[in-house]
C-alpha cells in the first residue's frame, strides 16, 4: 500500500478500481460516445489513448497526468456527472487545468453525482498505480493505492 498527498480540488471520499492513462486525457474525445450515444459504461472513445481506449470509465478512479484538448472539457465532465456516467474520482499527477477544474467543481456544486478530484499527486503516483488496483481518496487529498 502506498500513500500520496495532493491538493483536493473537489474534496470528497471515494473507493474505486483504478483506470490509468499515462498520456494526456482528451475529455471530449474520451466521453463522446457516452454523452452522444448513450453508452452507460462510458467506454473511452479516444482511439489516441491506447492505455484506456475501449475501457469503461464510469465508476473508476481515473488516474491521469493531465487533460488535453478541447475547451469543452469542463462541460463534458459536468454532463457526464449529470448523466451518471462519471468516474468515481479524478486523480491528476500534475496540476489540473482550469477547464477540467471547472467541470469537476461544477459537478461538485450542482450535480447530485460529484467526482472527488485531487491534483499534484506527482509522477511517482502514476508510476505506482496500475489499472485494476484499488484506490481510496480522502477529503484532505490523501490518495491510497492498494495492490
Amino acid at each position: 500500500m502506498k500513500t500520496f498527498k495532493g491538493r483536493a480540488v473537489v474534496p470528497g471520499t471515494a473507493k474505486a478500481e483504478a483506470l490509468v492513462s499515462h498520456g494526456g486525457f482528451n475529455t471530449l474525445a474520451s466521453f463522446q460516445k457516452a454523452l452522444m450515444f448513450g453508452d452507460k459504461k462510458a467506454a473511452c472513445s479516444d482511439q489516441n489513448n491506447p492505455d484506456i481506449y475501449g475501457k469503461p470509465m464510469c465508476g473508476k478512479a481515473l488516474c491521469l497526468p493531465q487533460t488535453i484538448g478541447s475547451t469543452t472539457g469542463g462541460m463534458v465532465l459536468f454532463c457526464a456527472a449529470e448523466m451518471e456516467r462519471q468516474p468515481a474520482c479524478l486523480l491528476f499527477a500534475k496540476p489540473i487545468d482550469s477547464l477540467a477544474a471547472a467541470g469537476a467543481i461544477l459537478a461538485g456544486v450542482w450535480s447530485a453525482h460529484p467526482m472527488p478530484t485531487v491534483d499534484n499527486l506527482g509522477d511517482e503516483f502514476l508510476a505506482a498505480v496500475q489499472t485494476g488496483m484499488t484506490v481510496r481518496v480522502a477529503p484532505d487529498g490523501t490518495v491510497t493505492v492498494e495492490e
